[in-house]
């Protein structure tokens, strides 16, 4: 088995886009949550998003777009280009450029890329209501590689020439982080040397607001009250879109070309509720299972765990759900410090796994403890677990970070100090 390290992060995230913009953003406990106009109707219950800055993409047709002057996106690449698909592009530009990474380090066998997105639900709209009423020879060329899940993969994999491995997951909100686990297993096993791994959301109206309609979204216009997760008033989650990248190598060929290294990837682990389409299961069995897991592969005990990233969306079944977990893991007083930063991002749904890896990794780099952003009354039912209200400046050796998804699929990723 080899090592796995990463070497590359980029983000087009609420909390800022790049790695410095979201580690300031983590330190100060600075939130991404902010009112979107297409919810602004009286008929509209929620009324916030985590916000995406510098990108323009309301338009249906791609060349309308805007999107920072720092990046190139050719024409014939755009016009496959969901939402997310441009937030993704640009997220992995700036992750390949992060770990020092050129075209035909990219571009051969022995470098692979997977990819993580619930696809388009606007863009799927958008072409299936031009086939209706336009007819079907009146269709964009594009319009299915542009809009169903797999469009991540299909375009990112063509744009940026990828020859090695090479495939779409969709776990819902643990989507990602079975893309990045199974990343890990084709460098561990020796089938690759590098793999580019990208979560992405359109993070719009229609990616976002069927989730009101499971009761599962917060209806507050307050940022202190829409995400926060583990505290007693959380009434439900805050969506969020964009993307996260993170480039994983061997560490035989990180060190060999002179990379810088953000933290070592040192196992994953997964496993199933049983339970539900729907919820967690009430004690988190599946999410335990998969902690468990995660740490028997890396061969340390939960004692070694200094930090646990939640996944904990702010919802008060989901929440409760975890905290039985992370007790019956590491006891009712365990040691690792525990926090959501979705309390500062949003809930990036199949991003989520992605953008909380990353954000390990820069705690990891540069050595703080992300804080509870939004927690006042930690619910009852937490009492025992570290909770830091404040970001703490210290250094860390490990940081567990967990993702739950529908039909609950729950997977654990361990990252250690580089």
């Amino acid at each position: 088995m080899r090592s796995v390290v990463v070497t590359g992060l980029g983000f087009i995230s609420s909390i800022g886009n790049s790695a410095a913009e979201a580690a300031a953003s983590v330190r100060e406990l600075r939130h991404g949550l902010a009112p979107y106009a297409p919810f602004s109707g009286d008929n509209i219950p929620v009324k916030l998003t985590g916000a995406v800055r510098g990108f323009d993409t309301a338009s249906f047709d791609p060349e309308d777009w805007t999107f920072p002057s720092g990046y190139t996106v050719k024409r014939d690449v755009l016009r496959g280009l969901a939402p997310h698909g441009l937030y993704a592009y640009c997220s992995v530009s700036q992750a390949l450029a992060d770990a020092g990474l050129g075209a035909g380090d990219i571009s051969n066998p022995e470098t692979g890329m997977f990819t993580a997105s619930s696809g388009s639900a606007s863009m799927l709209h958008h072409h299936l209501g031009r086939m209706m009423s336009h007819g079907v020879m009146r269709c964009s060329p594009m319009g299915i590689v542009s809009s169903i899940a797999g469009t991540l993969s299909f375009n990112l994999v063509a744009a940026y020439k990828v020859r090695g491995a090479s495939a779409g997951f969709v776990s819902a909100c643990a989507s990602s982080g079975h893309a990045l686990g199974y990343a890990f297993d084709e460098i561990a096993l020796g089938r690759q040397d590098r793999m580019v791994v990208v979560g992405a959301e359109d993070g719009d109206l229609e990616s976002i607001l069927p989730f009101a309609g499971m009761r599962a979204l917060s209806t507050t216009a307050d940022p202190e009250l829409a995400s926060c997760p583990f505290d007693t008033r959380r009434s439900g989650f805050t969506a969020t879109g964009g993307a996260v990248t993170l480039v994983l190598e061997s560490e035989e060929a990180a060190l060999a070309r002179g990379a810088r290294v953000y933290a070592k990837f040192l196992a994953w682990g997964q496993a199933s509720d049983g339970y539900s389409p729907a919820i967690s299961h009430p004690d988190g069995l599946g999410l335990a299972d998969a902690m468990r897991r995660c740490l028997k592969s890396a061969g340390i005990s939960a004692a070694q765990v200094d930090y646990i990233n939640a996944h904990a969306t702010s919802t008060p079944i989901g929440d409760k759900s975890e905290i039985r977990a992370i007790k019956s893991v590491f006891g009712a007083g365990g040691t690792p410090a525990v926090s959501s930063t979705k309390g500062l991002t949003g809930h990036g749904l199949s991003m989520a796994s992605a953008l909380e890896a990353a954000i390990c990794c820069l705690a990891l780099k540069e050595g703080f403890v992300p804080g509870n952003a939004h927690l006042k009354n930690p619910d009852p039912d937490a009492e025992g677990l570290n909770l830091p209200r404040t970001t703490e400046s210290r250094a860390l050796r490990t940081a567990l970070s967990n993702s739950s998804g529908f039909g609950g699929a729950n997977v654990s990723l361990l990252f250690g100090e580089a």
